[in-house]
């Protein structure tokens, strides 16, 4: 499949998210996404500006600078390809033997940390408090510490087993989502 071909076929399969894609059809689109990103961010500078704020802290000093486009052109494009992009990586997880559900992964493995910090903290924050129990905080502590540091080494991990899951050859026999897509007629 060419890098042509890959956009055109990720285009009319808009939003569907049953059969397989091909390695080259998800690295192909992938590539386009990133490729046009590109250029709409240069578009979106060249003619909607950018504003520069620059923060100085004597006290630490650093100096701070944020940069912000003001175009659209980056945003209708990321909207306009982000259905397609979860679609052809829910294809071509089919592709590889796995449910288009593994995509989500890193994201799941993400939130759930997030719930863990905030739960631990607010139930830190609630019995080391005026409720004189110091103990239990320090206690609840230490077994946040240890369940958060396998949390997040598989935080950090995740989304690069995804990624190498992306990379997996086709399987080469039909699968429960579809025959190969290297076989069948596109």
């Amino acid at each position: 499949m060419s890098f042509t071909q890959s956009i055109k076929t990720c285009f009319q399969k808009y939003v569907t998210f049953s059969g397989r894609a091909s390695r080259p059809e998800y690295w192909y689109f992938f590539l386009f996404i990133i490729l046009g990103n590109i250029v709409t961010t240069v578009l979106d500078v060249t003619f909607f500006g950018v504003d520069l704020t620059i923060t100085t802290d004597d006290a630490s000093h650093t100096t701070t600078t944020e940069v912000h486009d003001n175009g659209p052109l980056g945003r209708l494009f990321s909207l306009a390809t982000m259905i397609p992009l979860l679609a052809v990586g829910w294809r071509r997880m089919h592709d590889s033997g796995r449910s288009g559900l593994y995509l989500f992964f890193p994201l799941i493995a993400m939130i759930g940390i997030g719930l863990f910090l905030s739960v631990s903290a607010g139930t830190i924050a609630f019995t080391g408090g005026t409720l004189g129990l110091g103990g239990l905080a320090t206690a609840l502590g230490a077994v946040s510490l240890a369940i958060l540091f396998p949390a997040l080494v598989i935080g950090i991990f995740a989304p690069l087993l995804v990624i190498w899951w992306l990379t997996r050859p086709s399987d080469p026999n039909p699968n429960t989502y579809g025959p190969n897509p290297n076989e069948a007629p596109q």
